[in-house]
């Protein structure tokens, strides 16, 4: 495979993973509250749904849900619901940070079927595959899958340790309840794009 492909599928696969979007500002919100170790988790999580979605996409999923309407209407809701209910959640919070024993983190489960419900997640499989693969070329997707892997979770690590590095200026309540309602307003707002998309 020549160096003319592979550089243009890592550009795109930067672009599309390190942009914000629901499961970056999970990311974030994760490093503000636990352990980075809990939120790399949840980063590892996002990564092998995301790859495994991109796999399927690019063997035939997303055409097939664009033949079957109700399909691609209950993943557009399903996505819809997960994201208030994560929003909700934030909304809620308390704002104290949770013991270092503390297991309310999201963890790989919610990261890899996060990904699935993401719209970002499916648009950008769809308009990558479809810009630098060719139809059915399963090696070519395998290898955009294979660079997206470690593209993707250093991308996701980075929002994790951003919020790490801004827990030190959220340890009051009041600050962290702000952060977490921010957050919280743009997971909602994110189902915008669900909705009208």
């Amino acid at each position: 495979m020549s160096l003319s492909l592979i550089l243009p599928m890592s550009a795109f696969a930067l672009a599309t993973s390190i942009s914000p979007g629901p499961v970056n500002l999970v990311c974030l919100g994760s490093g503000t509250r636990y352990p980075v170790s809990r939120g790399l988790t949840f980063v590892t999580g996002a990564t092998v749904g995301f790859t495994a979605l991109f796999i399927a996409v690019g063997l035939g999923l997303y055409s097939l849900l664009t033949m079957v309407p109700v399909a691609e209407e209950l993943l557009r809701w399903g996505g819809v619901a997960f994201l208030l209910y994560l929003s909700v959640k934030l909304a809620l919070d308390s704002g104290h940070l949770p013991d270092e024993g503390a297991e309310k983190a999201p963890g790989f489960g919610t990261g890899a079927l996060m990904q699935w419900l993401n719209p970002k997640a499916w648009l950008a499989s769809a308009s990558g595959i479809g810009a630098y693969t060719s139809a059915n070329d399963l090696q070519q997707i395998l290898l955009f899958a294979l660079l997206y892997l470690p593209i993707c979770w250093l991308s996701l690590a980075c929002w994790v340790y951003a919020g790490a590095f801004l827990r030190r200026y959220v340890q009051r309540p009041v600050v962290l309840v702000t952060v977490n309602r921010t957050l919280a307003l743009l997971l909602a707002v994110s189902c915008l794009y669900l909705v009208i998309g």
